[in-house]
């Protein structure tokens, strides 16, 4: 050890960001074990470095007691004093045995611990960004694909999507670029894991405030997505300022932002409608692109009857459900579809009143990016 070992941990502080004390106490720590397992001993000593030169001196270390119990750790006063004569029952005694070999495996201890040290901090800061930016949007590039998970190369880590949170019908090829989604960060034995997702209604989310610059600066706000990956979005928006159009502002001059995402996606549809508070309309909206005649609110089951025209059943329910199975879920009401004839059948002879199905003339803006 000498000035030139001290001068490189200091380099090592500046480049890594690692305490230089950090670094010596650990080093300090690991020539103890060092010590004891290459000269046979089991006795009580203790290393010290100086900060300054980098000398390294190893010490032995003795109670003072009245009675010796134990020759490893406990020294008499007599003896004790022989050494000082101050010295009383309760001090310490050290007095220095550094072999003179002793060198060679501090400078093959310190690198082993410094590499190691280094590692861990590095591994420590990788983990306290990406877990700060859980929840966010970053590109990478696909490095490698194994068993159909794909590990992204994201620069100063790997990230990992796996096969449940791909979305279905995309395929990558190694080096493409991607676009991907921090959903969670987690410590293992091999390193910070940060796992990735393009199935994640947040990826829509994060697209949106990329394109739309309303969203991005709070004036509109997105209180809602449901999600299946790869065929449809449903995404409620609102705003405070009665002079922007919420769904005017996600779709863009010419559908250009909403197709920008269209396009992220894959072609993946994604319906854009206004979120209300009034359960009524909110629930008329989120089956887009059907029309709605009526909504039936049931308060204390939180669930709905929408009725629609006999021609558009099909529509609201989607192919397999999915357009009310997505409503259901943007709105988070339970919603029963009834076509016109089938809420006739039920017996409502009233709502069939020439005068009464005055509902349908405010019919919600809806927006959709492709037909159904």
């Amino acid at each position: 050890m000498n000035r030139e070992f001290i001068e490189a941990i200091e380099d090592l502080e500046k480049e890594k960001q690692i305490s230089k004390d950090i670094l010596i106490d650990a080093i300090e720590s690991a020539l103890v074990s060092a010590y004891k397992k290459n000269y046979g001993t089991s006795q009580n000593v203790r290393v010290n470095i100086d900060r300054e030169e980098g000398d390294i001196d190893v010490y032995m270390c003795k109670d003072v007691v009245e009675e010796v119990e134990d020759e490893m750790y406990q020294i008499s006063l007599e003896d004790a004093r022989e050494f000082d004569p101050r010295y009383e029952i309760g001090d310490v005694v050290e007095w220095q045995v550094t072999p003179r070999d002793f060198g060679r495996i501090a400078a093959q201890t310190a690198k082993q611990v410094v590499v190691q040290r280094i590692r861990e901090a590095e591994r420590g800061m990788v983990y306290d960004d990406y877990s700060q930016r859980q929840g966010e949007l970053v590109t990478g590039t696909v490095q490698r694909i194994s068993g159909g998970t794909i590990f992204v190369n994201m620069g100063r880590t790997e990230g990992i999507l796996a096969v449940s949170e791909q979305v279905p019908g995309e395929h990558y090829q190694i080096n493409d670029r991607i676009k991907v989604y921090i959903m969670d960060v987690r410590r293992t034995t091999k390193g910070p894991q940060v796992f990735l997702s393009r199935s994640h209604p947040g990826l829509v989310r994060r697209l949106f405030e990329l394109e739309v610059p309303e969203i991005e600066d709070g004036i509109v706000k997105i209180q809602n997505i449901a999600r299946e990956a790869g065929s449809r979005t449903k995404i409620a928006v609102w705003t405070e300022d009665e002079n922007v159009d919420p769904v005017g502002s996600c779709v863009g001059p010419r559908g250009v932002r909403v197709q920008t995402i269209v396009d992220e996606l894959g072609g993946e549809k994604i319906d854009i409608i206004v979120w209300s508070d009034d359960p009524e309309e909110l629930i008329a909206s989120v089956l887009s692109p059907a029309k709605v005649e009526k909504v039936i609110i049931s308060d204390t089951e939180k669930a709905a009857t929408v009725v629609v025209p006999d021609f558009q059943l099909s529509l609201a329910i989607g192919k397999e459900g999915q357009n009310v199975r997505l409503a259901a879920k943007l709105s988070g009401w339970k919603i029963d579809i009834k076509s016109h004839t089938q809420y006739e059948e039920m017996g409502d002879i009233e709502y069939y009143d020439e005068e009464a199905p005055a509902e349908e003339a405010d019919a919600p803006e809806i927006v959709e990016t492709e037909e159904a």
